[in-house]
């Protein structure tokens, strides 16, 4: 019976330190700040795509 426990508590031990690599940052910091450039970089694209939708929309309603 205990033996099965120590296989349970192995199991979770286990588990958890897997966990806490997957949360660990792999990035080297180079790499950390091309990574955040190239989200920033996508985000200003989104943002200037979302923009020009809205100036067509309220160039759309302005003709109407």
């Amino acid at each position: 019976m205990a033996r099965g426990n120590q296989r349970d508590k192995a199991r979770e031990a286990t588990q958890k330190k897997l966990a806490e690599q997957k949360k660990a940052n792999t990035m080297s910091g180079p790499e950390m700040q091309r990574e955040k450039e190239r989200v920033a970089q996508r985000m200003r694209e989104k943002q200037a795509a979302a923009d020009a939708k809205k100036a067509a929309e309220a160039l759309a309603a302005k003709k109407k």
